[in-house]
């Protein structure tokens, strides 16, 4: 009877320990768990900053369109080179 009840005790805490992992994993998986939280966060972040940026460029786009239409530019005038410097940017009508 004693060894039964020995048994049962043994087998009791054994599925215990079971049932609760046992082997640590726990706290790892938790680390990764928040360090892929922490990834992601910075994607966000990240994705919101580039909008941002991609509203400021339409502004600026919007913005210098405006200028050549009010300036009533003559682009038959301009060279490929002035004319390609507005497109891409890397010039602005003074």
């Amino acid at each position: 009877m004693k060894t039964t009840i020995t048994a049962f005790a043994l087998g009791a805490m054994a599925l215990s320990l079971s049932a609760c992992g046992g082997k640590g994993d726990d706290k790892l998986g938790s680390q990764v768990e928040a360090a892929a939280d922490n990834r992601a966060d910075a994607l966000e972040a990240a994705a919101d900053n580039l909008q941002d940026q991609a509203k400021a460029t339409r502004k600026s786009g919007e913005q210098q369109s405006d200028a050549i239409d009010d300036a009533d530019v003559n682009a038959a005038a301009m060279s490929d080179e002035q004319k390609a410097a507005l497109v891409n940017g890397s010039a602005k009508l003074r």
